[in-house]
């Protein structure tokens, strides 16, 4: 198999494709949606500032320049050759608070992302594709669910759990899991009536089958969109939740606990707000542009101008 160049699978012909077991369209398909991704410049920037945070959070212990929670005499200090983005109101350096903060709050992101999609993912698929009954009963319950304040239901499920990252990523879940159900069974219920549909059909293919082979590949581009953007809103809401408490506890650090500690000098240092909220608001902003690349890359307007 050749290696692939600056991000791109080199073209190899159909006889190679089949030999090493690869899809030729697939490929193809493939390099398409890289080329059209790498053209977005802002997603792109977007893209490395997340793989350099990431970076950061992973090897967090080797890349700050201070343990998070050590110590020192300065309190709310800014800027300084000692302590680049100052200190907080205990003494602590505040660019190795924020660097231990982004591991907590990407883990936060993710672990409400994945969270939200095993739920959601079966009961949309459930809903748009078999209909009836099932359908009525899985969407009354997500309407049910919409119909209480976002965060109001994540501050009592957070409330109910107890406090700690796994249950804050918990309670924010459920709060995203009946958009990602209404999406999911909109694009299921496109796909479920289309020609293809109705030839595998005739032909005596199984539901496992047509949902596995047709049916979530066709769901998977608007969702992966969709994920994009939820990683910056549970990104947000993590940090909403932390900076009323019910996130991880002190001394650990968090992009939110720092905004929840500085927010107390507000008046008299107000320096120790900008760090983690710049980086709360960069940090979203990035995985909103990646996920406008996304779509750009995946859309079948512009595939199909292309194609």
């Amino acid at each position: 198999m050749r290696a692939p160049l600056g991000g791109l699978p080199l073209p190899i012909g159909e006889e190679q494709a089949h030999e090493i077991g690869a899809d030729p369209e697939r490929i193809e398909s493939g390099g398409r949606f890289w080329a059209r991704f790498l053209k977005t410049r802002t997603a792109v920037i977007a893209l490395a500032f997340i793989v350099v945070l990431l970076f950061c959070a992973v090897f967090s212990k080797w890349v700050s320049p201070f343990p998070p929670n050590k110590i020192f005499t300065d309190f709310n200090t800014g800027p300084s050759s000692a302590h680049w983005l100052g200190t907080d109101s205990v003494g602590r350096d505040i660019l190795s608070r924020i660097i231990a903060g982004a591991r907590v709050s990407l883990q936060a992101a993710f672990q409400i992302v994945i969270l939200a999609l095993i739920a959601a993912v079966p009961i949309g698929l459930i809903a748009g594709y078999f209909g009836g009954w099932r359908d009525g009963v899985l969407m009354r319950i997500m309407d049910a669910m919409f119909a209480f304040p976002p965060l109001i239901l994540a501050l009592a499920v957070a409330s109910l759990l107890g406090k700690s990252l796994f249950n804050e990523s918990l309670a924010i879940a459920v709060v995203f899991v009946p958009s990602f159900v209404r999406l999911i069974r909109g694009q299921v219920l496109a796909i479920r009536e289309e020609t293809f549909m109705e030839a595998s059909r005739s032909l005596g293919a199984s539901n496992s089958r047509m949902i596995r082979k047709h049916v979530l590949p066709n769901v998977a581009s608007p969702l992966i969109v969709q994920v994009a953007l939820a990683l910056g809103y549970g990104l947000l809401a993590e940090a909403g939740l932390s900076f009323l408490g019910l996130g991880v506890q002190p001394p650990q650090a968090s992009w939110g606990g720092m905004l929840s500690d500085a927010y107390n000098y507000i008046f008299s240092d107000p320096w120790g707000l900008i760090p983690p909220g710049v980086a709360i608001a960069i940090t979203v902003l990035s995985f909103n542009l990646i996920a406008d690349g996304l779509r750009d890359a995946l859309g079948r307007e512009r595939f199909r101008e292309e194609k």
